[in-house]
């Protein structure tokens, strides 16, 4: 990551959706679908995150899901109930360290199974 300055020499933090693009960018087999301001990650034919401004939801493992639900600025997403939304009031380090740890943990996922995958309306 590029180590971004601003005027008084802290760093300056990515936004949530460059930090996900940069980690995307890193990660292999990723194809990005954009409709409008929703931005799909697919590895193979499978979803497993999507961003819309600062809201990101990700395909995770159930006990994962049932984890994260613990922490701040989360809930069930609609898309299903091994998908988790978080939506993140102010992001910090904490909030993109979880975005971005789910974020590759969704990844890892997709390109376990190839049972059971949802697809993505997109693509069709």
């Amino acid at each position: 990551m590029n180590d971004d300055r601003t005027h008084n020499g802290h760093t300056e933090s990515p936004s949530l959706g460059e930090a996900i693009d940069r980690l995307a960018d890193e990660l292999d087999e990723i194809h990005r679908h954009e409709s409008g301001k929703v931005v799909e990650y697919v590895r193979g034919s499978t979803v497993f995150a999507v961003q819309q401004a600062l809201i990101v939801s990700f395909r995770l493992r159930s006990e994962v899901v049932e984890a994260a639900l613990r922490t701040p600025d989360t809930v069930r997403s609609s898309r299903g109930p091994d998908w988790i939304t978080l939506q993140p009031r102010a992001v910090d380090g904490f909030a993109l360290d979880r975005a971005l740890a789910w974020f590759e943990s969704a990844w890892r996922l997709a390109g376990d199974s190839p049972n059971d995958r949802p697809q993505s309306p997109l693509l069709n």
